[in-house]
C-alpha cells in the first residue's frame, strides 16, 4: 500500500506531498491497521480473542469515520454508515469465502 502510493505521484499532479512522506505515512497506517485487529489472536481462547478482535475492528471503523469526517468535512453519520457497510461488506465475503 505504501509503495504503491508512493509511486502514484510524484507530488506536483495532486499537490499531496512528497512521495516518501505519502508512501511512509500510508504504509504504517496499513500496518498498524491491519495488526490491530490480530493481536487479540495472541490470546489463548479464541472465543475471548475474536470479542476483542470485534472490539478492536469496531473502533478502527469509528476511527476511520472521524477522519473521514475530520479532514474530508463530512458528516459524521454519513461518513460513519459509509464506513460500516463496507465493513459489514468486507465481513459478508470473509463469511461467504470461509463457508465455500
Amino acid at each position: 500500500m505504501g509503495f504503491s502510493e508512493g509511486l502514484s505521484d510524484d507530488g506536483t499532479l495532486t499537490g499531496r506531498g512528497h512521495p516518501f512522506s505519502r508512501g511512509a505515512i500510508t504504509g504504517f497506517a496499513t500496518f498498524v491497521g491491519g495488526i490491530l485487529h490480530t493481536l487479540p489472536f495472541l490470546l489463548s481462547q479464541a472465543g475471548v480473542a475474536l470479542y476483542v478482535a470485534f472490539g478492536v475492528v469496531g473502533f478502527e471503523l469509528l476511527a476511520i469515520s472521524f477522519i473521514r469526517y475530520r479532514y474530508f468535512r463530512m458528516s459524521f453519520l454519513v461518513s460513519a454508515l459509509q464506513v460500516v457497510l463496507g465493513g459489514a461488506l468486507v465481513f459478508a465475503s470473509g463469511i461467504l469465502i470461509g463457508s465455500a
